[in-house]
């Protein structure tokens, strides 16, 4: 069981075989999607130096919002300054910061309401990227290993739901099981394979096709800790994905994890293992019920569209060129970012209505 294949690096084949050997030969895919992502010195977010930019030629796999346009975030310090006002805060807080071009663009923009502005980030290649692009505001930035136990602050996070790893739930002849990895020694290569489990999805999935999906345990596990340490502020989360109602949905029968590398996208998690980022869209009422548990109120819950244009991006492209309007028109047309993405926020304290909410609220659809 060591041989090493070919298309993936050592060090995280090395770390995926001794797994299994510690579990009998079998992986729930969610240790499976920790160790391909976040493994030290070994997973995706380790070894990939710049894995987010607008084009593959500059190496990168995928681009997120605000490199395709800096008015992303000039829409989002307004939603975020009105938090900070209303709450009575200066400090800041963003999970999973990217190249840093979403910091970059709320500290130009929010200016002296801020004095601090933490980043939580796993990579160190990406911190380092964060830290050549925010250096004139080195004085406020620091990073983060891991969640404080207490939190005072605005929190942001885009594109950070989607990344945390999730189970496999795969119901086959009317059974459920857990879809896991294992190595097939024959072939060289790596495997599902399906165990029975009493896990079910937590919306019933009528009718008795087989159906695959996933859960969210540890984004889940996630937003309660944060609901815990969350003591005064505003968590903001922007990703893609749908309310529970619609996520198992009957029609969505093959679930929605995917890959990115080079700009292209793969269903395939098991090819290029270390190589490519594995994502899969976000249940956004687990969330909020996560959240709510741990004492938050959900503030507001919209597409990106609604959630941007309430805060103001049309005024802020008022007298911009042609070029720039264009770029900004990606973050709110249906057909690219606008509908898909969705932006959550979460309150400590009494609730409130955020201006990013106004219009186009969807917190009944949780």
């Amino acid at each position: 069981m060591d041989e090493q294949p070919k298309s993936l690096a050592t060090e995280l084949h090395r770390l995926l075989q001794a797994r299994l050997r510690a579990d009998a030969g079998w992986l729930p895919f969610d240790r499976f999607m920790a160790l391909a992502l976040y493994a030290p010195g070994a997973g995706y977010y380790s070894v990939r130096s710049q894995p987010i930019g607008r084009m593959p030629s500059g190496g990168s796999d995928f681009v997120t919002a605000p490199l395709v346009s800096p008015y992303f975030g000039k829409a989002l310090a307004r939603s975020v300054q009105e938090a900070l006002q209303h709450c009575g805060l200066t400090h800041v807080m963003e999970f999973g910061a990217g190249d840093g071009s979403l910091a970059l663009q709320l500290l130009d923009s929010l200016g002296d309401s801020v004095t601090r502005y933490d980043i939580v980030e796993v990579s160190a290649h990406l911190r380092q990227q964060q830290a050549e692009k925010l250096t004139a505001h080195a004085h406020k930035v620091r990073w983060l290993d891991a969640l404080p136990d207490t939190i005072n602050a605005v929190v942001v996070g885009n594109e950070v739901l989607d990344a945390m790893p999730v189970k496999l739930l795969h119901r086959v002849n009317s059974v459920w099981h857990e879809r896991g990895v294992a190595w097939d020694a024959s072939q060289q290569s790596y495997i599902w394979q399906d165990q029975v489990t009493e896990l079910r999805p937590p919306w019933e999935i009528h009718g008795q096709h087989d159906y695959l999906t996933e859960t969210h345990p540890q984004a889940e596990a996630f937003m309660h800790s944060l609901g815990e340490r969350l003591h005064s502020g505003v968590a903001f989360f922007i990703d893609y994905g749908f309310p529970e109602h619609e996520y198992y949905h009957l029609q969505r029968h093959m679930g929605t994890l995917m890959c990115h590398q080079d700009h292209r996208s793969d269903a395939d998690p098991l090819s290029d293992i270390g190589r490519k980022d594995i994502t899969a869209h976000v249940n956004f009422t687990a969330m909020a019920l996560a959240a709510q548990t741990a004492g938050l109120s959900c503030l507001g819950y919209t597409s990106q569209a609604h959630f941007l244009i309430n805060s103001g991006l049309l005024a802020l492209l008022d007298n911009t060129s042609v070029i720039e309007r264009q770029k900004a028109q990606m973050l709110i047309q249906d057909h690219e970012m606008g509908e898909l993405f969705k932006v959550m926020a979460l309150g400590a304290g009494k609730p409130w209505e955020p201006m990013g909410f106004v219009q186009g609220d969807r917190s009944h659809r949780l």
